[in-house]
């Protein structure tokens, strides 16, 4: 792999050991959709579990340095006949989350941290580690009565080489910026280990325009990743990078955010769940300026509303002209595939309508994020693919009608109106 050849890059991922995921978040189905998605390296998540890291040592084997690829004799499982993935070669970058739920400054804060390790041996020391701490069995990600920041002082003393990365930084819930949960700023969670942070996580309700408004996350590279639940999540959100294709220059080009470093991809930030206030029960969305007229309560029932990223990053940003931001990094909002199928098609993003016109559109075109980045618009000569090219069109130039998610609600971003 040569360092002119875009990687796409997804980190944040979850596997079967994980509460209400997929059961087939397992090796073989997280190679063969990320073919199908067109990623070169995929996290492997969830690290911490043992049973988890037993699994990958029993399907994967050394590529690259600090990567892992699947044992071929395990690709053949999942290829259906009908529908094999794109050719490609997925690597392995051992990943996961780690849930850090603890008390300071008189304040409970439930914050997400990712980790990227560079081998199974500082993933087995790190499993040891947390294990006399807390229970690492019963979940794919585990939940620690630990300080974030010595959850961080304990992983930099296992490696120099782990990435330490807030996860999704604004979700209201489980994040460091979060309005419920988190702190005002980074260095109020992590002190004076806060310069070591390989990068941060936007999650999937911000895009890094709104990031941007905060100068306080200038020195800081802006990551997007999927959080994936199952294998067919992998790739709504993502990142680009030219680099070489081994872990010491995937992480120099993450903590740099040089020229290494080519941009993220994500879906609207407003189809994430936690865009817009809200309260769910009532079916109440509110911008940040309704919520302040309605003083944070629900207009229906009276009770508080679930503070969304929109109104969060405005209450902390200290940024008007977002152009002043340095070092800002190209970044494509999409849409996915099957769901413009199922508006081009007027069916349900489930259906085998949308699933046959999926598979067909990539053993056609290749991979689905080549489909909705790259595919030139030249292509779509039969009279039948001008609607869907029209779609395209429309998408990459952000000409789209959004209803954006709330309080755990997902936002619905269309191309066409009624």
């Amino acid at each position: 792999m040569t360092p002119d050849k875009k990687l796409i890059v997804d980190l944040h991922i979850h596997s079967h050991f994980s509460r209400a995921t997929s059961k087939r978040l397992i090796p073989e189905y997280l190679d063969y959709w990320a073919r199908v998605k067109g990623i070169q390296v995929v996290g492997s998540g969830d690290i911490t579990h043992p049973g988890w890291l037993a699994e990958l040592r029993k399907k994967l084997k050394p590529a690259e340095e600090g990567l892992f690829q699947l044992n071929p004799a395990w690709r053949s499982i999942v290829e259906p006949a009908d529908f094999p993935a794109p050719s490609g070669e997925v690597r392995f970058l051992l990943t996961g989350e780690i849930s850090t739920i603890y008390k300071k400054g008189n304040k409970v804060h439930r914050v997400h941290n990712l980790v990227c390790l560079p081998d199974f041996a500082t993933a087995e020391r790190l499993q040891s580690r947390l294990a006399a701490i807390g229970n690492i069995i019963a979940d794919g990600r585990p939940i620690l009565g630990l300080d974030s920041k010595d959850l961080f002082d304990l992983c930099l003393n296992l490696s120099d080489r782990i990435m330490f990365i807030p996860a999704h930084i604004w979700t209201p819930w489980f994040s460091v910026l979060g309005a419920r949960s988190g702190f005002n700023r980074l260095d109020e969670c992590f002190e004076e280990l806060t310069p070591q942070l390989a990068a941060v996580e936007m999650g999937l309700s911000s895009d890094p325009a709104m990031n941007w408004r905060c100068s306080f996350l200038d020195d800081f590279t802006l990551l997007a990743n999927s959080d994936a639940h199952s294998p067919e999540k992998l790739g709504r959100n993502a990142n680009l990078l030219a680099s070489e294709l081994n872990y010491a220059a995937i992480r120099e080009a993450i903590i740099s955010g040089d020229e290494r470093f080519l941009g993220t991809v994500s879906f609207f930030p407003q189809e994430g769940k936690y865009y817009f206030d809200g309260h769910r029960k009532c079916r109440v969305r509110l911008t940040p300026e309704e919520t302040l007229g309605h003083h944070g309560r629900c207009p229906v029932c009276g009770k508080p509303v679930t503070l969304g990223v929109a109104n969060r990053v405005m209450e902390l940003s200290d940024r008007v002209d977002i152009l002043q931001r340095p070092n800002r990094k190209a970044f494509h909002s999409l849409i996915p595939l099957k769901e413009l199928l199922a508006e081009m098609l007027a069916v349900g993003e489930k259906s085998k309508k949308v699933a046959q016109v999926y598979h067909d559109y990539i053993l056609r075109w290749g991979p689905e994020l080549f489909i909705l980045m790259d595919l030139p618009l030249e292509v779509f000569t039969d009279e039948k693919d001008l609607l869907f090219a029209e779609m395209i069109k429309r998408m990459r130039a952000g000409k789209v009608m959004i209803r954006e998610g709330y309080d755990g609600e997902y936002g619905c971003i269309r191309v066409f109106d009624q």
